[in-house]
C-alpha cells in the first residue's frame, strides 16, 4: 500500500475506502492496519470518526468519505490524489 495520498488516484483511494467501510480483509490485524492507513493518508482532523461517528449518517458513504476529505485537504492547502 502506498504511504502518500498523492501516490493513489481518488478510484484507488476510494477503493481503500470502500474495502475498509465493508470491512474486506482476511483478518481483523488487516482491517486495523488499512485504517490506521487512511488515518495517516489523509490526517483529516476526524480520521476514522468519518466511517464510524459521522456527523450526519448520509456521510458515511464510501464515495462521500472521500469528497469529505477531498474538500478538507483542498481548504488545508494540502495535495491531494495523483489525478
Amino acid at each position: 500500500m502506498e504511504k502518500n495520498i498523492t501516490s493513489y488516484t481518488q478510484d484507488e483511494f476510494l477503493s481503500l475506502v470502500r474495502r475498509i467501510s465493508i470491512d474486506d480483509y482476511p483478518t481483523e490485524q488487516e482491517h486495523i492496519d488499512a485504517v490506521l492507513l487512511f488515518e495517516k493518508l489523509t490526517e483529516h482532523p476526524d480520521g476514522s470518526d468519518l466511517f464510524y461517528y459521522p456527523d450526519d449518517p448520509a456521510d458515511a458513504t464510501p464515495e462521500r468519505i472521500v469528497e469529505i476529505v477531498k474538500q478538507w485537504r483542498m481548504s488545508q492547502g494540502l495535495p491531494c490524489f495523483k489525478d
